[in-house]
C-alpha cells in the first residue's frame, strides 16, 4: 500500500496495525489468508445465488451467509479504522473505498426504507477481490511486471492511437463503399466492424456485400495479425529490461570498466577488482595476494 498510514499510540491498535495493514509476521499473514478466504467465499455466493435455481434452493442460506459475510466485513473495516491515527487517510484510498462498497448497500437495505431496490449494488462486493491484489505489493515478480507496464505505457498508448486512426479510416472508407442494408449505418458502427475484423473475432452481425469491401475486409484482418504482436513485444522488452536492471549492477568495475556484474557481487568478474569502493578489499587486509 503506498499511503503513509500510521498506527494510534496505543499498545493494542500497534498491535492490530502489524497484523492488518502488514504481511511480515505469521499472525498478518494468516490475517490476510484469511481475508482472502472469505472474500473468495463472499464472491463465491455472490455468483451462486445469481443462478436461478440455487437461487430459489438455496436461497435462505445464500442470505443468512450474505450477511454473515457483512458482519465480518464490517468487523474488519471497524478494526482498520480503531488501529489508525488518521482513518480518513484510509477511508478516502482505493482499498478504503472498495471496504465502503463491499458493506454499505446491505446496511442501507436495513436502515433505510423503501431501499431495497440497493440491494443489487451487493455485486460491487467483487471489487474486494482487488484486496488480493495487496499481497502482490510483496512479490518481487509482480513488481518488476509492474514496472515494464509503467515503462511501456507510452508506446502501447501511441500503438494504440495509431490503431485507432487505422479503424476510423477503414471504417470512413466501408461507410463509404457498403450500403446500409448491409450493416453500414453510420462512421460509429463501421469503427465496430473495423475492430471486430481487425481482432479476427468475426461475429458475422456485419458483413461486407461489394467484392471491394471484402478485399479491404481481407486486408484489415491481414493487417490486424501483423500487429498483434507489437504491443506484446515492447512489453516484453521492458520486462527483460526490468528483470536485468533488477538482477544486474549498474556501477562499473574500478579496474576495467566492466559493468555486467550482479547486485550481490563482491569482485568484478574480469579482472577480480574488489567493487565496494568505500571499503577495503578483505584480500589486502589479511595480505592475500589478489587473484588475477
Amino acid at each position: 500500500m503506498n499511503l503513509h498510514l500510521t498506527p494510534g499510540k496505543e499498545d493494542l491498535r500497534v498491535r492490530l496495525f502489524h497484523i492488518i495493514f502488514e504481511s511480515d509476521t505469521p499472525g498478518a499473514k494468516a490475517f490476510d489468508i484469511a481475508l482472502i478466504v472469505a472474500i473468495l467465499m463472499s464472491v463465491t455466493v455472490i455468483m451462486l445465488s445469481s443462478i436461478e435455481i440455487y437461487a430459489e434452493r438455496y436461497g435462505h442460506i445464500f442470505f443468512y451467509l450474505e450477511w454473515a459475510f457483512t458482519l465480518l466485513f464490517t468487523i474488519e473495516l471497524a478494526l482498520r479504522i480503531y488501529c489508525l491515527e488518521r482513518p480518513t487517510l484510509y477511508l478516502k484510498s482505493f482499498y478504503g473505498i472498495v471496504d465502503l462498497i463491499a458493506i454499505l448497500p446491505i446496511w442501507l437495505v436495513l436502515l433505510v426504507p423503501g431501499a431495497h431496490g440497493l440491494v443489487i449494488v451487493r455485486l460491487l462486493r467483487v471489487l474486494r477481490i482487488f484486496r488480493i491484489l495487496r499481497l502482490m505489493e510483496f512479490v518481487g515478480e509482480a513488481r518488476l511486471l509492474m514496472d515494464a507496464l509503467k515503462r511501456s505505457l507510452r508506446q502501447i498508448l501511441l500503438f494504440f492511437s495509431a490503431i485507432l486512426m487505422v479503424i476510423t479510416l477503414f471504417a470512413a472508407l466501408m461507410y463509404t463503399i457498403e450500403s446500409r442494408e448491409a450493416g453500414f449505418t453510420s462512421i460509429p458502427m463501421s469503427m465496430y466492424w473495423a475492430i471486430v475484423s481487425m481482432t479476427t473475432v468475426g461475429y458475422g452481425d456485419i458483413v461486407p456485400a461489394t467484392s471491394l469491401g471484402k478485399s479491404i475486409t481481407v486486408v484489415l484482418m491481414l493487417l490486424g495479425y501483423s500487429i498483434i504482436a507489437v504491443p506484446t513485444g515492447v512489453f516484453s522488452a521492458q520486462v527483460i529490461r526490468s528483470i536485468r536492471e533488477e538482477r544486474y549492477s549498474e556501477e562499473a568495475c574500478p579496474g576495467c570498466g566492466y559493468d555486467r556484474h550482479e547486485k550481490n557481487a563482491r569482485y568484478c568478474l574480469r579482472c577480480g577488482t574488489w567493487l565496494d569502493e568505500d571499503s577495503e578489499d578483505p584480500r589486502k587486509i589479511n595480505n592475500e595476494p589478489a587473484s588475477e
